[in-house]
Parts: structure tokens; sequence; C-alpha cells
């Protein structure tokens, strides 16, 4: 798997399909989880699912014959991509934390 960085919208919706959920629920999930900072657009959101769709990091789940509403989950490989993303931007804080830390002594 490539290391990439993602996104903030593309984190927040592999974060929130953790759970399953459909577009609607993962616009407020996102919402939720940046305390109002993060807002995804319909556009912005289904074409993160649909290139994430592509990439094999979620996946739709099968629906209700008469609902549109379809929900998705998170892949296993979706798992990893999430976690090496943490791990990434744990490094960014640490590194940060060293430089702007050593500031102010």
């Amino acid at each position: 798997m490539e290391n990439v960085a993602l996104t903030e919208a593309v984190y927040y919706v592999l974060l929130s399909l953790y759970s399953p959920l459909h577009g609607y629920g993962i616009m407020q999930n996102v919402e939720g989880m940046s305390k109002g900072r993060v807002h995804l657009a319909a556009g912005t959101l289904y074409g993160a699912i649909s290139t994430m769709l592509e990439k094999g990091w979620i996946r739709a789940l099968p629906g209700e014959t008469n609902s549109r509403k379809k929900e998705y989950v998170i892949t296993e490989q979706g798992r990893a991509v999430a976690q090496s993303e943490l791990a990434r931007l744990k490094e960014l804080v640490a590194n940060g934390e060293r430089v702007i830390g050593n500031e102010r002594g």
C-alpha cells in the first residue's frame, strides 16, 4: 500500500465509516467530529465516496430494494489507509511540538 497524505475530508469520511452510514449521516458525523469546522458539500462527499469505492477503501452495503439511501462502510484496506494517515499526523504533531516547543525556552 502506498503512503499518501489524505485530505481532511477523506480522512474524516474514513473515520465516519468505521460504522455503516449513508451520505447524509456521513456529512453530519464529519461536522460533529470537527466541531463544525469541516462542512462537506454533497458534491465533495459523493466525489470522495466514488474515489474511495474505486480504490477499495470503502464498500457499499446491499440496500433495501425500495430505498434510495446507500450505506457505506470502511474496508480492511481503508482501515490500513486511515491508520497510516493517523501515524503521519502524529509525526507532524510531534515534530511541530519539538521545534515550536523549543522556541518557548
